[in-house]
């Protein structure tokens, strides 16, 4: 079973690749273009010439939105995953919590990143957890995060905080499991409603990731 958490939760490590490898280029330059042949005139040789903008798009609303969303929605789940080690019963539960933290910490910063490159400031998400329930619904008065699901409310927060053993274990991989499934939400929010590469690979990444962290906790459930 440690072997399938282990495999499973390596996906949210992978966009790193994507994530860095697009921030290498100061100056934003789109991918490769086509080359594409021109036929010359009469009695004149063909031409190759590059086709594409020389520029890419700028990300759009709903892009931004999603990177900015998704650090304290990953914050979170940080915050959740370092209660393991002193208090989770079960192995396995404390292997997938600390891969949940090194992947969704790296995460963090590679869209902090991505945020500065296109002018935007992150914010902390600290504090705004208050006005959201566990399946996303934000109360009255919610801070600047409102509509992101699957965040555990502050009361969720304390009752983890206060278990030991198995009763934490189970109730880890229930708040963590409604925790991911808001993530898919708001991956698929993002998808194809945009025209940045690093984006998308982020969102297709945390949809796949995540899903599959998914069902490795409803197994670890039913045991």
């Amino acid at each position: 079973m440690r072997q399938r958490i282990w495999a499973a939760t390596t996906a949210p490590v992978l966009v790193m690749g994507v994530l860095a490898g697009c921030s290498g280029d100061p100056e934003g330059k789109a991918a490769p273009s086509a080359t594409v042949i021109q036929p010359g005139r009469p009695g004149e040789p063909n031409r190759t010439a590059v086709k594409g903008p020389a520029t890419p798009a700028p990300p759009t609303e709903a892009e931004v939105r999603f990177v900015e969303m998704m650090i304290p929605h990953h914050q979170q789940a940080l915050e959740m995953s370092a209660l393991a080690p002193g208090r989770a019963e079960s192995a396995q539960v404390k292997s997938l919590a600390e891969r949940i933290k090194a992947g969704q910490g790296a995460e963090i910063g590679a869209m902090r990143a991505w945020l500065q490159r296109n002018g935007r400031t992150a914010t902390s998400g600290q504090g705004g957890h208050g006005g959201h329930g566990a399946h996303g619904r934000p109360s009255a008065g919610a801070g600047g995060h409102a509509g992101m699901p699957g965040m555990a409310t502050p009361d969720q927060l304390a009752r983890l905080k206060a278990t030991r053993g198995t009763e934490f274990d189970r109730l880890f991989l229930t708040l963590m499991i409604t925790h991911h499934q808001g993530a898919l939400t708001m991956a698929e929010g993002a998808l194809d409603k945009g025209t940045d590469v690093v984006v998308q690979e982020l969102a297709r990444d945390v949809q796949s990731g995540q899903q599959a962290e998914i069902n490795r906790m409803r197994a670890l459930l039913s045991e």
